[in-house]
């Protein structure tokens, strides 16, 4: 008499989902509102560069066009990383930060043409950078 082991059933193994937590809720909505203000800005410096300037003074590198693109991409850009963040995207953590980052660095470029537009968004990059790295507590489903 030939007995056989059963062998056990193929499960599949749940992956470790993110689902969103109050911080990362909290940072993607403050990530979506930094595009929103970037893309806007970038808008603007397309359409009438005399908009966005106070002082007289311009952009530190290039002109106003230029970052005006570069503003509007990168706002468009996380903004869908925002979307992402909202709807518990794992790729989204990092990308937002990456992004949050780069907007960070762009936003001294444009400081010498409007400072306190720039000193805002700087302050909500830096607020999801921290709330991405600090307090970002994937639960498990």
């Amino acid at each position: 008499m030939a007995t056989t082991t059963p062998t056990p059933s193929r499960t599949s193994v749940p992956r470790d989902e993110f689902v969103p937590t109050g911080w990362a809720t909290f940072a993607g909505i403050v990530l979506f509102v930094a595009a929103f203000f970037s893309a806007m800005w970038g808008l603007a410096a397309i359409l009438n560069d005399k908009a966005v300037t106070v002082g007289g003074s311009g952009v530190i590198i290039a002109d106003f066009t230029t970052w005006g693109w570069v503003h509007l991409l990168l706002g468009v850009v996380m903004a869908l990383t925002a979307g992402g963040l909202l709807t518990g995207q794992n790729w989204a953590r990092w990308t937002a930060v990456l992004f949050a980052t780069i907007n960070a660095m762009v936003q001294v470029a444009a400081f010498t043409a409007f400072p306190l537009y720039a000193l805002v968004i700087l302050a909500l990059d830096i607020t999801v950078i921290y709330q991405l790295t600090k307090n970002y507590v994937p639960a498990r489903n």
